[in-house]
């Protein structure tokens, strides 16, 4: 197998464990709060033991690390958002609408990187919004507050990667990942300590749910992490893009024998999926195969 090859099937299978987050997010019982803060503490915890990520700590300025733990408070509420989906709607609601970030990335981006407007990924945004409505009119009105969460995370989504794309070379991947995790953690804490109705942040798990978490976070985030930096040096910007922008099917492929969700949503909603996957995954085609920053996962 030549090593191309390994790195694509090395990108998907990064890609297909990213759809399990979903899954996971919906088995564990734990809310939305407590799910994150206990993800991005267990991610944190074990890059502390890596020696790397203490050596690149050294070399960065107070500025980049509270820039990087800045950071880290937006992923810390896309993940909330996400989760909250997750729990207002289900699975597949979740995911579909993370598969908007590209759209809020062509807004967000050239105002965060100053990288210039390209009218192209307009084009992006306008094809969606057909089937972004019929996501919405294809699910349960319980539902819907999910989808407007879901959105949310998706332009959170967007925020955090420009901004990565913008500071990410300055320093060490690793411990990048290590502080803006440790300060997500940290901020929702706080968060949930201020504001009581978001429940305990940090409650004991069932040994069901600490299980789920463990797999959540070593499995599920720590792993593919690993896994994509050693494929994205053999991949193309395109490539990769391309497999990542799969994650929502992967997701809602796993969602429909291993939760039953296609009980809960309509054929409507399912063609509405089909018209925002579809130009999601075309997003790549419509840049014209540039080089752009890698859509960070769920």
């Amino acid at each position: 197998m030549t090593a191309n090859a390994r790195a694509q099937w090395q990108i998907h299978f990064c890609v297909l464990l990213w759809g399990f987050t979903a899954i996971l997010g919906k088995l564990i019982s734990l809310p939305a709060l407590a799910l994150v803060v206990w993800r991005m503490l267990l991610v944190a915890l074990v890059l502390a033991l890596v020696p790397r990520v203490w050596r690149g700590l050294t070399r960065l300025s107070p500025r980049m690390l509270l820039g990087f733990a800045g950071i880290g408070v937006v992923v810390a509420l896309h993940w909330l958002t996400f989760y909250g989906a997750i729990k207002l709607a289900n699975a597949s609601v979740a995911v579909t609408c993370i598969a908007l970030a590209p759209v809020f990335l062509a807004l967000v981006e050239p105002l965060i990187t100053h990288k210039r407007f390209d009218a192209r990924e307009l084009a992006l945004g306008i094809a969606v919004v057909p089937g972004v409505a019929l996501v919405v009119g294809g699910v349960a009105p319980e539902m819907r507050m999910g989808v407007a969460v879901g959105a949310l995370s998706a332009l959170l989504v967007a925020i955090f990667g420009s901004l990565n794309k913008r500071y990410i070379e300055r320093a060490d991947p690793l411990t990048v990942t290590a502080i803006e995790l440790g300060a997500g953690a940290l901020f929702l804490f706080v968060l949930g300590l201020l504001v009581p109705a978001l429940g305990d942040p940090l409650p004991w798990p069932s040994s069901a749910d600490a299980g789920l978490l463990l797999l959540l976070a070593l499995a599920c985030t720590l792993l593919p992490f690993a896994l994509s930096l050693v494929a994205l040096r053999q991949l193309s910007a395109y490539s990769a893009q391309l497999a990542i922008n799969l994650e929502p099917v992967y997701a809602i492929l796993l969602a429909i024998p291993l939760l039953g969700e296609q009980r809960e949503l309509t054929p409507q909603f399912y063609l509405g999926v089909a018209i925002v996957l579809l130009a999601v995954i075309l997003h790549p085609w419509l840049q014209g195969r540039a080089s752009r920053p890698l859509a960070t996962p769920p």
